[in-house]
């Protein structure tokens, strides 16, 4: 799976896949922004803007995408504002010679203001609204945050990568070793629901409010996984920001306090997972050309000041309201 590429991706399998939803292509394909995916905005012959998304094969099983489908109609049919996949006869999700892939009809909107208080009161509504849908039932299929997934599994992948100059291992690993020791002693979650998963302000559009996109790692965690990615600056202004968001949040939900300590082993976890993500997908000959930076030396050094930094952060006592 490590090997995988989308070589055999050509324009005329992407062409032919989408007439095969009946769906005809009247202009070019753009590539969009997607690493883990491959992701196209064309115009049909309706002249309506579409985005085709290929999902990579073998990462999710086709029940676990269609759960991620299901939750995304679920939500738009609550009226909150998220980009669900097209249903042709009554399906979203569809297979081309090995590909599955779905069609989503093409949104526009600009980045939503992290600094800006009145956004994250509509940022806290919504998710609130999200969450009051989420908790209705649970996901069967797909995954829940773990210390396995998120901590483990990661820490071996970055100990078998050739990518870490030899130079810093000690450095690196050590400091590493240790933010996976301490996040896992205080990461626990008794209380998962169905989360949107990955709530950062990439996947997040705003004109006239915000637009929820890219559901593609939505899994069962903490409420307060949808909630802390949105959070900058030092600690005034996170507790600012949290407070903003907690209050428009409890306006359709009841917010557990307890979870703001998991908030810093969440980021770690985040860390931890990203770097083993990029090592991962090393092979796939996007990820080079998106993120050279990644085998140089010096984003390794910058790392372990940044693991060193949540380390420290770790050991603070979490925020609280």
């Amino acid at each position: 799976m490590n090997n995988f590429d989308f070589s055999g991706l050509t324009p005329d399998l992407i062409l032919d896949a989408i007439e095969s939803t009946g769906i005809r292509v009247d202009s070019g394909l753009l590539a969009l922004n997607s690493y883990e995916n491959r992701v196209y905005q064309f115009i049909a012959e309706d002249k309506l803007r579409y985005v085709v998304k290929f999902y990579r094969p073998q990462r999710w099983t086709q029940q676990q995408i269609q759960e991620e489908h299901d939750f995304s109609i679920e939500l738009a049919n609550h009226e909150i504002p998220v980009v669900p996949p097209i249903q042709t006869n009554g399906q979203s999700l569809h297979q081309y010679q090995g590909y599955n892939f779905a069609l989503f009809k093409s949104v526009g909107g600009r980045q939503f203001e992290v600094d800006n208080l009145d956004h994250l009161e509509w940022m806290g509504r919504f998710i609130g609204r999200i969450h009051t849908v989420a908790k209705s039932k649970c996901f069967v299929h797909r995954p829940q945050i773990s210390i396995e997934e998120h901590l483990i599994i990661p820490l071996g992948e970055l100990q078998n990568s050739p990518l870490i100059p030899a130079s810093l291992h000690q450095a690196f690993y050590t400091i590493l070793e240790q933010v996976v020791e301490l996040t896992q002693s205080q990461y626990t979650s008794d209380s998962n629901i169905r989360l949107h998963g990955d709530c950062h302000p990439g996947n997040i559009l705003w004109r006239d409010g915000p637009t929820f996109v890219d559901l593609d790692d939505c899994r069962s965690g903490p409420a307060v996984q949808d909630l802390w990615m949105m959070l900058s600056g030092d600690r005034q202004q996170q507790f600012i920001q949290l407070d903003t968001l907690i209050e428009a949040y409890e306006e359709f939900q009841t917010f557990d306090t307890k979870q703001l300590a998991l908030i810093e082993p969440l980021r770690a976890m985040r860390m931890v997972h990203y770097m083993a993500w990029l090592a991962k997908r090393w092979q796939d000959p996007a990820f080079p050309q998106a993120f050279p930076w990644f085998a140089e030396g010096k984003y390794w050094e910058q790392q372990i000041l940044s693991l060193k930094e949540q380390f420290s952060a770790l050991q603070e006592p979490p925020i609280s309201m």
